[in-house]
């Protein structure tokens, strides 16, 4: 039995833009925390020094505002892309800014990137999650979300083809029908210098022959003689 199945647009990197919506959601939202808690913390008491809103330092651009843009992109690409490759840089993206939060502090000294502060608490369980919802705990969680995103899209599922046929389908139904080739054997118009020859009979021809005196006689006289045959 032949398959009839119609060869999809885009082939294996199509797939429905709803793959990796929620994941880009959440992405987008964890890097826009990730990346505004530092300017926006000291307003409710909960941040790092400098314990000032809206202060810029270069350690909150290098350590915070850098990784959470990066986690927001990503997100945007796996949100909006209906392109399994452009939605898996979404998702590297996405893991590379979450793996960035989790370890930056510890290259800061070495690159010398600047410092993120120490956190202002003052209990033990404040200063926990401080670190966890500012760098370690965020971090973490966004890498987890960019790789279940990863593994979500690299599986082309019967789902996606399904809906990459349907997707075909109605672009075919959509596209407007070829016009009707012309006719191999329809005869060329005649061009405006050529003459056409009527061949028929002649005015002469039509015409009905007069017959003579002399031949008005001997037709007599036949028909005379082939009475008297018969006779």
């Amino acid at each position: 039995m032949t398959e009839t199945r119609v060869p999809t647009r885009g082939g294996r990197l199509h797939m429905p833009r709803s793959r990796g919506a929620a994941s880009g959601l959440l992405l987008i939202l964890l890097g826009a925390w990730g990346a505004l808690i530092p300017f926006i913390g000291p307003l409710f008491n909960f941040a790092f020094t400098p314990d000032q809103a809206w202060t810029w330092t270069t350690g909150r651009g290098w350590l915070q505002v850098l990784p959470g843009v990066v986690t927001v992109l990503g997100g945007l690409l796996l949100l909006v892309s209906r392109n399994r490759a452009t939605a898996m840089l979404g998702g590297w993206l996405a893991v590379a800014g979450g793996a960035w939060f989790v370890i930056g502090r510890a290259f800061a000294g070495p690159l010398a990137i600047g410092d993120a502060g120490v956190p202002v608490a003052a209990t033990e369980a404040k200063r926990v999650a401080l670190e966890l919802t500012y760098f370690y705990g965020l971090g973490a969680l966004i890498v987890f979300l960019g790789a279940a995103a990863l593994g979500r899209i690299s599986v082309r599922s019967v789902r996606d083809v399904e809906w990459a046929d349907r997707s075909t389908a109605a672009a075919a139904a959509a596209a407007p029908a070829p016009a009707a080739a012309e006719s191999v054997d329809q005869p060329a118009p005649a061009m405006a210098d050529q003459r056409t020859e009527v061949i028929g009979p002649t005015a002469e021809s039509a015409q009905p022959r007069r017959r003579g005196l002399l031949d008005r006689f001997r037709s007599r006289g036949d028909h005379r003689g082939q009475r008297l045959a018969h006779r």
